[in-house]
């Protein structure tokens, strides 16, 4: 493959990576919205729910792109479980966190885990992966800062929560990144290895006469239909993981969790204060400054 070609493969990688990350990130943004269609059903069933049906549908993906063989080869390579074990794990606390958050009433916290992530992988693309950011992009990073520390000020009590979902989220990204197995195989791997602790988690609950499912139509077609909510935008992320740069990926988050204020704010009635309102201006005009900056990079490039 000559320069030129190469060069043109790049580019259309990086194209699709980004299509991908904002399919991802799209989907997350949104997820809240079916969340709001499950009331009082506990985060454990629904994670377990969440493992249970993906397993099943990824299957159907497998079968679909021709993907067993690879499954198989990924199977046999130790290096490659172990480390979707632990990005299987990084996950399952990324879930359990935030249906609970949800659950109990601290969505601003989890809306701020997110608003946080971007952050935390911009520092492991530098810190880690030794990714350079340019004048624009870093001017840009110490204003999204600044408006993720004003939301910071505020929800000081429910902080844990936040750092738990960015942190985990951001080392499941570095993971995935770093391990070289297609998207829908590493998914398919991290959901048989939590398929056994949620069926115990699922039978916990039967016994004790908590199970959801089962209940009514809607809301064990809901309970099915998490399997495909679920793996749909994590084989997107980690398609855009594989080809972006940790410090693209990391800004792009902003479009989940602004797509969560939306949906509060037009279709939920939630109040923001002006101090609220100033953090979100700050983290937008951050990700413009940012986009402006990788477009006139990419120009020059060209």
């Amino acid at each position: 493959m000559s320069a030129t070609q190469a060069q043109a493969h790049a580019h259309v990688q990086r194209r699709a990576g980004l299509l991908a990350g904002l399919g991802a990130y799209g989907m997350w943004g949104l997820l809240p919205l079916y969340f709001k269609l499950l009331p009082g059903i506990s985060a454990i069933e629904v994670v377990a729910h969440r493992v249970i049906w993906s397993v099943l549908f990824l299957a159907f993906v497998l079968a679909g792109y021709r993907l067993f063989p690879a499954l198989w080869n990924a199977l046999r390579q130790p290096r490659i479980i172990a480390a979707l074990g632990l990005s299987a794990v990084l996950i399952a606390v990324n879930w359990l966190v935030y249906v609970w958050a949800v659950d109990t009433g601290h969505v601003v916290a989890a809306s701020l885990g997110y608003f946080l992530n971007p952050l935390v992988n911009v520092l492991i693309g530098t810190l880690i992966l030794k990714e350079t950011l340019r004048r624009g992009q870093f001017v840009a990073v110490l204003i999204a800062a600044a408006g993720v520390a004003l939301l910071a000020i505020g929800e000081i009590q429910t902080l844990w929560i936040s750092l738990t979902l960015a942190t985990s989220f951001a080392f499941y990204g570095l993971v995935r990144k770093l391990t070289p197995v297609p998207s829908s195989v590493g998914l398919a791997i991290e959901t048989l290895l939590l398929a056994l602790p949620a069926l115990a988690a699922l039978g916990w609950i039967a016994q004790h006469g908590g199970l959801a499912f089962g209940r009514d139509g809607s809301t064990t077609a809901l309970l099915i239909g998490l399997g495909a909510v679920t793996s749909v935008p994590l084989i997107l992320f980690a398609m855009a993981a594989r080809v972006l740069p940790m410090v693209t990926l990391g800004l792009m988050q902003y479009v989940a969790p602004t797509l969560q204020f939306l949906s509060g704010v037009l279709l939920f009635g939630e109040h923001l204060s002006p101090g609220r309102w100033a953090s979100f201006l700050l983290i937008w005009f951050a990700l413009a400054l940012f986009i402006a900056d990788s477009l006139r990079g990419a120009r020059r490039r060209a």
